[in-house]
Order: C-alpha cells, then sequence, then structure tokens
C-alpha cells in the first residue's frame, strides 16, 4: 500500500494481490507462492522468490505509466498449488484475457559455479549445464513468445547472466509432472500465458524442503540479477502494451 498498490485478499486460501490503482487494459502478473513446507524457514522455497517479486513491484512503482502489472503472492503451493488454482478458477473470462502473461516465481536464490552442482531432471528432453549457475525458463506453447522476449531481455540487459529456456510443446508436460509442480501449472491449464522462472530447485539446492534452507545459503547476487532480469522484462513489455 505504501508503493501505491491497491492491496487485498483473495480466495479462501488468502492470496495476497496488488493491484495498481489505475490498472491498463492488459496485464502482466507476476506471482509467487508464500507459504514452505514444515520445519524448514524456506529461504530459498520460496523467501528468494517473495523478495524478487517484492523487488519488482517496487521498481514498477516508481516508475510513471506502469499500471499494467498485478503482483500475486501465492498460499498453498506446497499443498497442491491450492492458492494459485482458486486465483485461477475465480478469474473472469474477461480477467483472463485482459493477462498477457503470468511470470511465476519458484526458487530463483541458490546457485553454485562448482563443476557437478547440477542434476537434469529425468526425462527432460534438453541438455542442460552441470554446473548450476543459470536461470531455468520453462513456457508451453501458449507462452513461447513471452519466454523469448525474456531470453532477448537478458541478452541485452545481462549479458554475461546465464539464462536457459525449455519450450513445452504439443502437451508434453502431461507425459513429464515435473513440469507441472508449481503455481504455472494453473494458468497453463486455462490457456493463460505464463512463464516458471526457477533456479531448479531439488536438481541444484541440496537444501531443499530442509531445516538447512537458510537465508546464508543464498547467492544474493545471482538473486538480484534474477530480480533485474525480472524488472526488465516486465517493464519493456508494459511499454508494448
Amino acid at each position: 500500500r505504501a508503493w501505491g498498490y491497491d492491496v487485498s485478499f483473495q480466495g479462501e486460501y488468502y492470496n495476497v494481490v496488488a493491484r495498481p490503482e489505475k490498472p491498463g487494459t492488459k496485464l502482466q502478473l507476476v506471482a509467487a507462492h508464500f507459504d514452505s513446507t514444515p520445519h524448514t524457514p524456506g529461504a530459498d522455497d520460496n523467501a528468494s522468490a517473495v523478495a524478487a517479486m517484492l523487488g519488482c513491484a517496487k521498481a514498477v512503482a516508481a516508475t510513471p505509466g506502469n499500471g499494467g502489472v498485478i503482483f500475486v503472492a501465492f498460499n498453498r503451493e506446497e499443498d497442491g498449488l491450492l492458492g494459485s488454482a482458486d486465483f485461477v478458477a475465480n478469474l473472469s473470462a474477461a480477467q483472463r484475457a485482459e493477462i498477457t502473461c503470468a511470470h511465476v516465481l519458484e526458487m530463483v536464490g541458490f546457485a553454485s559455479d562448482t563443476p557437478n552442482s547440477q542434476i537434469t531432471p529425468p526425462g527432460l528432453p534438453i541438455n542442460i549445464p552441470t554446473t548450476g549457475n543459470f536461470l531455468g525458463l520453462l513456457a508451453n506453447g501458449d507462452s513461447s513468445d513471452e519466454m523469448n522476449h525474456v531470453l532477448r531481455q537478458a541478452k541485452a540487459v545481462l549479458p554475461t547472466f546465464p539464462v536457459i529456456g525449455l519450450h513445452v510443446l504439443m502437451g508434453f508436460e502431461k507425459l513429464l509432472p515435473v513440469l507441472l509442480r508449481s503455481d504455472h501449472a494453473p494458468f497453463w491449464k486455462e490457456g493463460i500465458p505464463s512463464v516458471m522462472w526457477t533456479d531448479t530447485s531439488e536438481f541444484r539446492n541440496p537444501h531443499y524442503h530442509r531445516a538447512s534452507d537458510l537465508p546464508e545459503t543464498l547467492n544474493y547476487p545471482f538473486l538480484r540479477q534474477v530480480t533485474q532480469l525480472l524488472i526488465a522484462s516486465v517493464m519493456s513489455a508494459s511499454h508494448k502494451q
């Protein structure tokens, strides 16, 4: 509210929604879940993503004319994506049509330059580096254009920051459930463009869902670059609308 957003709770799971006071007719959505699993502080999963989302919200609020972005903190991602599923289910047809892209942030604060620090998820149809220092993006057929925009922004504003995008086409995500484990999935199901941003979670971070998922394990220069890319991607897309 202090940044000028209209903030409210949504749904039975108390998702937190921050809307611009004068929203545009076309809207981007930036989201991150704020819950964690029991017995873990959740520094990477998912406080890192909430921090990136808040950093983007503050930057957008300080830029005149950027009324085309909504920020949502989802609850109960760790409980079957209940919060995001409820949010999407309660969107009207008109509201769904307004959303040009939902950027969903899922663990974006852990990175390592150590060789063999990255595991490839089983069945993933892409060869990824074995060093876990890159940001991963995930898009389906409805959101490929939006992910390509992010990749172009990465080359333009952060040319040394490694970003890898995976295009999931022809419904392949249904054959590989690991691609549907975060809050982008309800958007995909309803045909709403959505890009998931991630450090690849347990395929890189040994503290995943453990008591050791602490703030001191995060890579803050990496998290800063993720946030910078998010801001650049959202603002540049907003100016095109």
